[in-house]
């Protein structure tokens, strides 16, 4: 990351802006990419004040909410059969026992799917698609896929770019307990989400060789 980071550090704002949503609108719509790993980098580049926070943020959401949308797009033309061919193509990604774990995170907890499976990767990458192949409808899609977008993006980058900032302050004057102090305040404000993300990805989990459950259409 911290290559990335330096690489990223060496372009115009506005080409690393456009990276940043480039690469998450592509990760959204079903394509394995490193979409967190850039927002991380980009928004701890933001504190020592190369590029802007809001842009970060704003890119990534960006990103998120029109690459969730083409990927709903393709997924419901698509279908299942589209999805298993990225599995085979991204099996270690999108293999058969990753798309029944979406499977099921759709069936049991419907659009909350999409906002929570924002902040874990593998629903990351399956949300758009998977909602489109199950039909679920597009208005409520829509209105859980902005809501995560903008709260995963907004969220983590203020909180990294605080936190940088906060590094770069107490480090000056050695204080590394408030340091500590910082970044466990900071971390504690995204817990709550992390950990519902978690257990509902837990609570999902397929064993090996079971059918996944099926959505019904609208």
């Amino acid at each position: 990351m911290v290559d990335v980071q330096h690489w990223l550090s060496a372009l115009p704002p506005l080409v690393i802006y456009l990276i940043v949503a480039g690469v998450i609108g592509v990760e959204s719509m079903g394509i394995p990419l490193p979409g967190e790993i850039v927002l991380v980098s980009t928004a701890l580049l933001a504190a020592t004040g190369v590029i802007e926070p809001e842009w970060v943020a704003g890119a990534a959401a960006f990103g998120a909410i029109v690459g969730d949308s083409f990927g709903y797009a393709i997924g419901r033309r698509g279908g299942r059969p589209l999805l298993e061919r990225l599995g085979r193509r991204f099996p270690r990604h999108l293999g058969p026992a990753h798309l029944a774990r979406a499977e099921q995170s759709f069936a049991r907890h419907g659009v909350w799917a999409v906002f929570f499976g924002r902040f874990v990767a593998l629903l990351r990458i399956l949300a758009g698609p998977l909602a489109g192949a199950l039909r679920v409808p597009y208005r409520r899609f829509l209105l859980a896929n902005a809501a995560g977008g903008l709260v995963w993006a907004f969220g983590t980058t203020y909180l990294l770019f605080s936190v940088g900032r906060a590094a770069e302050h107490w480090l000056k004057d050695i204080s590394w307990a408030g340091l500590a102090l910082a970044v466990l305040a900071g971390l504690g404000s995204t817990w709550w989400l992390r950990r519902r993300a978690r257990r509902m990805s837990e609570a999902t989990a397929v064993p090996a060789g079971a059918e996944p459950l099926r959505a019904g259409t609208d």
